[in-house]
């Protein structure tokens, strides 16, 4: 994305964006492997699932506190 006085965002934060979108859709993921392991009744996969969920939720929490201080700053 060209960075020009024009843009109605900046590469930052479409950066940010584009990370958070990502992260949100590896939430939703997680939600259908999760399943898939309860209905195999694999309780390991379902516990890595739910681990591996809870870090991409802590990324995507800390994302979103970036992409606030940036729209509102325009940097970190």
């Amino acid at each position: 994305m060209a960075s020009n006085g024009n843009s109605v965002i900046s590469n930052l934060e479409y950066d940010l964006l584009t990370v958070l979108q990502n992260k949100s859709e590896a939430l939703k993921a997680y939600e259908v492997y999760i399943k898939d392991a309860q209905d195999t009744g694999s309780e390991p996969c379902v516990q890595l699932f739910q681990k591996l969920q809870e870090t991409e939720m802590q990324q995507a929490q800390e994302i979103r506190q970036h992409l606030q201080e940036v729209m509102q700053k325009g940097k970190m």
